[in-house]
């Protein structure tokens, strides 16, 4: 069975760190385009970062600076570290293996894989 999912949401205050894990079970993440979403109550879900599977990064311009996604390890997971936090970035975040991210066509990925989301919840 072929699945992606999400740990290490939580609940942090304004300034603090979280650290996004996404593993994957029959799919090998180094294969596709990894993608970190986020959908939060009232706005349109946002690609939050990107890293293809020839390593090339994508952040976007409220978080550059704050998130690092991190390559795929030989454990099969990837991770997104997120600095700074704010409460802007309450949201659920969303881990997703592609075929395609911006500016990258991930050929050997076998299909598009979402997981079920966790929540992050940032207080003031």
């Amino acid at each position: 069975m072929l699945f992606v999912e999400e740990s290490g949401g939580g609940s942090v205050q304004a300034g603090g760190s979280l650290r996004l894990s996404c593993a994957a079970s029959g799919v090998i993440l180094t294969d596709c385009g990894m993608a970190w979403y986020r959908h939060a109550p009232g706005k349109e879900r946002e690609l939050v970062s990107s890293i293809s599977a020839t390593g090339t990064t994508y952040y976007l311009e409220s978080v550059k600076g704050r998130f690092t996604i991190s390559p795929v390890n030989a454990k099969n997971t990837l991770y997104l570290i997120m600095n700074r936090l704010t409460t802007e970035d309450t949201a659920v975040y969303t881990c997703a293996a592609l075929t395609t991210i911006p500016g990258s066509w991930n050929g050997r990925c076998p299909g598009d894989y979402w997981g079920q989301g966790t929540q992050v919840t940032v207080s003031s």
